[in-house]
């Protein structure tokens, strides 16, 4: 894939740190400020042979983009202190023993608990966070100056399985079209998993509820373009195609920002690109390494994401013609307050009783082999799935994830169809967390 522009003076890539070998591992002087790296060659990425270090530097590379997305943000700290084969887990709140020149702010959650939250604003809070082994920047969509509104609309393409990237870069070329319908602009990025993100700059006058809104009536309107291709269904076994999370925009949720190193064998990242770029890119493009070479030649694609901040009110009136039409509230996640206007919170298929749950394991592995059990034991059943009947839903309890898996009998003839049958596995544990 060719280079979208060249690079710009703005973009200039920092200069090397200092370094020196300390006892405690290898210490960095970053704009007069002093990292130490404790273990630099642990290996993250065993497969691509990453270590503590490589992820250090890469950050430190890409610290002007990286900070665009985070930076001046609080940050969820994403740790994977033992590389990403085994546990990570999410810490929202700072830690106590951290240098005095790294930020924090006090955010208040929908849980009503409060929480101080580190703030990245140069490159080297960025290699202290990465010596946490925090892989992932996940900022959310306010500045630390003012956490009641967002200044950032977060259009979340997610796939459902089964789904080709092609379908998803066809979605995202309806989201350009449509944003320019109602005199908007994004800034698009691969996820660096299946899906993509569109950054839209807004005006910061709206709280939550409003930019969720927003987000909802613009997922709709691509679902009524596209209706084949996309979706703006909250529950999983009413989707298909690509969905639009407009949940993404509630309040305490978080995205992987841009130059985001994910959690992918081989270091994948959250790439920013230009529209051009859409129709060639694929995320296999964008690793650790490739991303350093591409930002060396051409810098940051999204330099000038800050340029405008755009208002809402387009969106917020189509929200206001939905509603006049009779399409209310949509869904809310489910550890938030019951909300006014939203819908009854049961799921489609709970209603109709084709939904049937197999296991929750803290291990994704674990809880997808608990599902290889059980269509041994049904294989005439398992022979009528489909892949979006699958569900598995990553669940974030307090400080952790775990994995749930169901399966939607919608296409199982119901003379076949099993009853529920006891959890494999059963970890019920990690439910409460």
């Amino acid at each position: 894939m060719s280079p979208a522009r060249r690079k710009t003076t703005g973009d200039a890539a920092p200069a090397k740190p200092a370094r020196r070998k300390a006892a405690d591992g290898e210490r960095l002087t970053i704009a007069g400020r002093e990292v130490t790296i404790t273990n630099p060659a642990k290996v993250l990425f065993p497969d691509a042979g990453y270590t503590k270090l490589d992820l250090v530097q890469y950050y430190l590379a890409v610290a002007e983009g990286a900070l665009r997305g985070a930076g001046g943000r609080p940050n969820v700290l994403v740790r994977y202190p033992n590389g990403i084969g085994s546990e990570f887990f999410y810490q929202k709140r700072a830690p106590e023993s951290r240098p005095d020149w790294i930020e924090v702010v006090a955010l208040r959650f929908p849980s009503g608990r409060s929480a101080e939250e580190v703030v990245p604003r140069d490159a080297a809070a960025l290699a202290w966070m990465a010596n946490l082994a925090c892989l992932e920047l996940h900022p959310h969509p306010v500045r630390a100056e003012d956490l009641d509104h967002p200044d950032e609309l977060r259009i979340d393409l997610d796939p459902v399985p089964g789904v080709e990237w092609a379908q998803v870069r066809a979605v995202a070329r309806v989201v350009e079209e449509a944003l320019a319908d109602f005199t908007l602009t994004g800034w698009i990025k691969t996820s660096g998993s299946r899906g993509m993100h569109v950054i839209v700059r807004i005006e910061p006058r709206w709280e939550f509820p409003d930019v969720r809104r927003a987000a909802l009536a613009f997922a709709r309107e691509v679902e009524r373009r596209v209706p084949t291709l996309a979706t703006s269904k909250w529950w999983k076994e009413e989707r298909h195609g690509v969905f639009l999370d407009y949940n993404q925009n509630a309040k305490d949720r978080t995205v992987a920002s841009a130059y985001s190193v994910r959690p992918r064998p081989d270091a994948r990242v959250s790439a920013p690109i230009e529209w051009s770029e859409l129709a060639d890119c694929d995320p296999a493009d964008f690793t650790l390494r490739t991303m350093l070479a591409r930002y060396t030649a051409i810098g940051d694609p999204h330099a000038r994401i800050d340029d405008q901040a755009w208002s809402l009110e387009p969106l917020l009136d189509l929200s206001a013609r939905h509603e006049r039409e009779g399409l209310g509230d949509a869904p809310w996640p489910p550890h938030y307050e019951k909300q006014r206007g939203e819908p009854k919170r049961v799921q489609p298929s709970r209603a109709r009783k084709p939904l049937i749950e197999i296991g929750r394991a803290q291990k994704k592995d674990d809880a997808l082999a608990g599902l290889e059990r059980w269509k041994a034991r049904h294989p005439t059943v398992a022979s009528h799935l489909q892949p979006a009947d699958i569900l598995v839903d990553a669940m974030r309890g307090r400080f952790t994830t775990w994995t749930r898996i169901r399966v939607n009998l919608e296409h199982v003839p119901e003379d076949l169809r099993p009853a529920q049958e006891a959890l494999d596995p059963d970890e019920k544990t990690f439910a409460s967390s």
